[in-house]
């Protein structure tokens, strides 16, 4: 079994503090290059910016099998300058605004220091605290000396952290999903032609896999990712029976969510594996959100997908929550299941 220690940890560290809000990966980008490189028999990126890698397996006809993780964020991008080191800027990807009023920021590639700011509560009136304030009332204040000019991307200014047993950071989706696919290439089974996607643009309609699905044409593939886990108390402080995933619980298989309904063979396949293998899981609650599944789903004539994902809290949020346990037992899900798949799975 693999595990996760300090190198792992640092690694996570490393890609969770950079920015890569969609559309603009770069910093993500050049972290996965430096790391795949090394093991990898072929790697490219491709006209979208994904990452694209193969690992070639041993033996006649491998199955080929791709493993989705993507590197893109959400975040904010500049769309006006308001003078005096105000900026207007527009929300990139699923964000609650909620979320938003005097929370420090990122911005561009100097990574400034700003903070989002609205009208204070001293001076709002009853009618307005009544409603959530609108993004297009917000500005991002960088001071009178701030630079920033549109089109610059943004995002929360959250510091990753290990916190016992969990790790606390921005952009734990999906960072967390990128280092598994890392670290699987660097454990890579010889039975599989594995092929990695560290796609762009998920947060914005699952762009980049829509291409690698394409270009990789795999007889399966796994969207690795992290999902929201509605685990948190009732708010009468009874049990929350209506959870979708909840920390501690292991990796979640998904069933069902928006864009796909995944297919059985590898639903089945992936619990008998963690059972036989004492591995920890749960199944992901069909319901809202989606992954890079719908759109590998539809590359060419169509290919089997499940999704598997390391539940967290807060997501789309400044920071958000995981349990290592539940990041190392999906890890080693995946690494189990790689080293067990043959042709035979797909004719179940």
């Amino acid at each position: 079994m693999l595990s996760i220690g300090q190198a792992q940890i640092k690694l996570l560290e490393k890609l969770c503090n950079a920015m890569a809000v969609s559309g603009d990966e770069g910093e993500v980008r050049r972290i996965v290059l430096e790391e795949v490189k090394p093991y990898a028999d072929e790697v490219k990126v491709d006209a979208l910016g994904s990452v694209l890698a193969r690992r070639r397996g041993t033996g006649k006809k491998p199955l080929r099998v791709l493993l989705d993780a993507h590197m893109d964020e959400v975040g904010f991008m500049i769309v006006r300058d308001d003078g005096d080191g105000f900026y207007q800027f527009a929300t990139v990807g699923g964000i609650d605004a909620r979320h938003l009023v005097g929370k420090q920021v990122i911005v561009g590639k100097d990574h400034a220091i700003g903070v989002i700011g609205a009208k204070p509560i001293h001076l709002t009136t009853p009618d307005e605290r009544k409603h959530t304030i609108a993004v297009e009332a917000m500005r991002i204040d960088l001071g009178p000396e701030g630079k920033a000019k549109a089109g610059d991307r943004a995002t929360f200014a959250a510091k990753f952290r290990r916190v016992g047993p969990s790790v606390m950071s921005k952009a734990i989706d999906d960072r967390i999903g990128v280092a598994i696919l890392i670290e699987l290439l660097k454990n890579a089974p010889e039975n599989v032609d594995l092929c990695l996607s560290f796609s762009v643009q998920e947060e914005i309609g699952l762009r980049g896999a829509t291409v690698a699905g394409h270009y990789f044409n795999p007889d399966l593939a796994i969207a690795v990712d992290s999902t929201p886990a509605r685990d948190l108390p009732d708010y009468e402080g009874r049990e929350n029976y209506t959870y979708n995933t909840k920390l501690g619980l292991g990796p979640a298989i998904y069933t069902a969510h928006a864009p796909i309904i995944s297919d059985m063979r590898l639903v089945k396949f992936l619990e008998e594996t963690a059972v036989k293998n004492r591995i920890p899981y749960q199944f992901r609650q069909p319901g809202g959100g989606g992954t890079d599944a719908g759109a590998l789903q539809q590359a060419r004539a169509g290919v089997p997908v499940v999704s598997v994902s390391v539940p967290h809290r807060y997501t789309h949020s400044p920071i958000s929550v995981a349990r290592v346990e539940d990041w190392k037992n999906t890890l080693n899900l995946l690494h189990v299941a790689l080293q067990e798949m043959t042709p035979a799975l797909l004719k179940r």
